[in-house]
């Protein structure tokens, strides 16, 4: 991560670099949950890998579940394929529909309103501290 090669590639996806404090696990919450997503999950080859290239085949299907099929309940499961191309909005307004029809066919069943399927909107990485920052720039 302190490589000048790295260092260049976030800068060119505008991706600002932040290391964690040591023993400070929620600096960053997002690859903090992926990690334990990555670790945790059903696939995780608990001999570890024989080898470079199998351990590169391992994470490149690992990756393609994650981001294609993998529904993030933070983010109103969707996939972060969903999310980047836009799609979220469709998927979350067909939901509120069809959770609106059932409640509207079966009352009884609901105790009080449907799941909210509204977009969460734009995330960051300590949003408290963002907010003070612009306030005295």
């Amino acid at each position: 991560m302190k490589c000048q090669t790295m260092r260049s590639k976030l800068y060119d996806l505008g991706i600002i670099r932040s290391h964690s404090r040591p023993g400070v696990s929620n600096d960053n919450p997002y690859i903090e949950s992926f990690f334990k997503t990555l670790k945790y999950g059903p696939s995780w080859p608990m001999k570890g890998f024989e080898s470079l290239e199998q351990a590169r085949v391992w994470v490149a299907k690992f990756m393609q579940w994650y981001n294609y099929e993998h529904a993030h309940s933070k983010i109103q499961f969707v996939t972060p394929a969903q999310r980047h191309n836009g799609d979220e909005y469709e998927i979350l307004s067909q939901r509120e529909r069809v959770y609106a029809l059932a409640k509207s066919k079966h009352p009884e069943r609901w105790s009080g309103p449907t799941r909210n399927w509204t977009p969460i909107g734009p995330v960051t990485l300590n949003p408290l501290k963002q907010l003070s920052s612009e306030k005295t720039a």
